[in-house]
């Protein structure tokens, strides 16, 4: 459960300063009129994040402020969302403290456990804080927004199985619609692909080829610069006449007469080094005139296929190495297009199935719904007539939405209407009620939800305006049963019978010393609350006939 604990008020209008404790059950404040119950709720609606308007900060003082704490035996999941998309922290178990604070000057600031917070955040934490129900209500209960999930709280329907069933759906379309979009964009494609491969496939390009090729030409290129060179140093090796076959003829001659003299020995070793040294050159020269022979025909085919692939690789925007898995990629896409369709079929075939699926489920929900509305109805209208209301009508109505608006909630649209006389049109709540009937329109409602897991706390802002006798205590006694289901309500009221089915009461008053005039608020012990709701019997005199009436009300409470 969950409550507001504590209120907190620093210079708003006629307040100085206010701490006011609160506890579980039903509290309601009483006061006469003028003294300040609205201020209350001004203040209290500055931590909720209602505008903060100057006119509220206390005359000759620089600032107000407003701190509320509330209480949590667990998080509830959208306030712990929300300080989380905030980045804000709070302790488990730890209270959450709001505080507003509003210059004289214009701006305000807030905070949540003393860390900094924007405004729109304290609206979005609202709902879960306070339900107010008064007025000028435009919140809660009359917004229909929330009516389909107080319906389905009503009828304890667990929508999870639901949700799988559309977001399974929902998945199977968008994979679907991917689907089709790729292969309407592949059709596109389609021919350029086909060009593009028969052009690739034309050349058939091999990996490492342009490293291969390019080495070759460079060979045959350097052969065709070094042959005239080549042929000159030919006739050192070739001819009887050449430098070579003299050193030959004189290593002969040497060789006879070597035998003669150890320095002719000598000499012929040393000859006979340069015929090896030169036999050796003679070799190599002829084995590097060979590989750099070069054939005009292959220099050109060469080249011509180099200048293809790298003319290709700029085409599409790639390195020569890259166009065989460029070849496998078209190929891949190619093959996608002409098994495109069995997908396409497939996925349709999923996607109706999915669909089918959700719509079986969603009927049953919407069957469940219309059960439950009837049960409803029937819950509200025992409720209306001893809230002087028997004339009116309750309706909840359930419609079916268009395709595009279903979602994991199904497929129904629910709102609560009302006909406040026989034989007139059902409407919205807020259209057709006045404020009084609003309110009690709206606890009839909450009587019979007996809703849990709302707000933490429910305020009834006069409630009993323009009832009393019966009515009034017939209000008394369902807020009284409301507090008891939903752990707090609050009650601002002006009726003797409402107040003494208070478990805890409070006393506004307003007082004046000179020019200064303070507002103040009092928990009543059982004394104070006897003279006070006798007060409310008898007005500004309190006769013992009142007393004696305060104590039978409070007896009977």
């Amino acid at each position: 459960m969950a409550m507001l604990t504590r209120l907190s008020i620093r210079n708003i209008v006629l307040i100085e300063a206010l701490d006011l404790d609160f506890g579980r059950g039903l509290g309601v404040l009483t006061g006469e009129t003028g003294a300040g119950k609205s201020i209350l709720l001004d203040a209290l609606g500055l931590v909720l994040g209602d505008r903060a308007e100057t006119a509220l900060v206390r005359a000759g003082e620089p600032k107000a402020s407003v701190t509320a704490s509330f209480e949590f035996a667990q998080l509830p999941s959208l306030i712990a969302k929300a300080l989380d998309d905030a980045d804000l922290e709070i302790e488990p178990g730890e209270p959450l403290l709001i505080r507003r604070q509003v210059k004289a000057d214009g701006g305000s600031k807030a905070y949540i456990n003393d860390q900094p917070a924007s405004v729109a955040l304290l609206r979005e934490l609202a709902p879960a804080l306070v339900e107010l129900h008064g007025q000028h209500d435009d919140r809660g209960l009359v917004n229909p927004r929330g009516h389909r999930l107080l319906l389905d709280r009503y009828t304890g329907i667990d929508l999870a199985a639901l949700e799988r069933r559309w977001v399974s759906w929902a998945k199977t379309e968008a994979q679907l619609a991917e689907a089709r979009s790729a292969q309407e964009q592949a059709k596109l494609d389609q021919d350029l692909l086909i060009a593009h491969l028969a052009e690739l496939t034309s050349l058939e390009p091999q990996a490492g080829e342009e490293a291969r090729l390019a080495a070759q030409r460079s060979d045959m290129q350097k052969g065709e610069k070094l042959a005239i060179e080549l042929e000159d140093l030919r006739h050192v090796w070739e001819g009887s006449d050449s430098p070579l076959a003299s050193l030959r003829v004189a290593a002969r001659k040497l060789d006879r007469i070597a035998p003669e003299h150890a320095m002719l020995a000598d000499a012929l070793a040393s000859l006979d080094r340069a015929v090896i040294e030169a036999g050796e050159a003679e070799e190599k020269l002829e084995a590097a005139a060979l590989a750099l022979v070069h054939d005009p025909a292959a220099l050109d085919a060469a080249e011509t296929r180099l200048f293809e692939l790298r003319a290709l690789a700029r085409k599409h925007r790639c390195e020569v190495d890259e166009l065989p898995e460029l070849m496998r990629e078209m190929r891949s896409k190619l093959d996608a297009i002409e098994g495109g369709e069995a997908q396409l079929d497939a996925l349709e075939i999923a996607a109706k199935e999915a669909r089918a699926t959700y719509l079986a489920l969603a009927e049953k929900t919407h069957a469940a719904r219309l059960k439950a509305a009837k049960s409803l109805d029937k819950a509200v209208a025992a409720e209306l007539a001893p809230l002087k209301l028997d004339a009116a009508r309750f309706l909840t109505s359930i419609g079916k939405l268009p395709e595009e608006k279903w979602g994991a909630h199904g497929m129904d649209s629910a709102e609560f209407l009302i006909a406040t006389n026989p034989g007139a049109d059902f409407a919205p709540l807020a259209k057709i009620a006045s404020g009084g009937e609003l309110s009690r329109f709206i606890l009839a409602l909450k009587v019979a939800l007996a809703e849990k897991g709302g707000a933490a706390t429910i305020i009834f802002d006069e409630i009993d305006r323009g009832v009393g006798g019966a009515v009034a205590s017939a209000i008394g006694e369902r807020l009284a049963r409301l507090a008891s289901a939903e752990g707090q309500l609050l009650a601002v009221t002006h009726s003797p019978q409402v107040a003494a089915r208070g478990f805890m009461h409070y006393l506004i008053a307003k007082a004046s010393s000179g020019t200064v005039t303070k507002t103040s608020v009092v928990l009543l012990d059982d004394n104070g609350r006897q003279e006070e709701i006798a007060r409310m019997l008898s007005g500004a005199e309190v006769t013992p006939e009142a007393r004696a009436q305060a104590d039978r009300l409070l007896e009977n409470a």
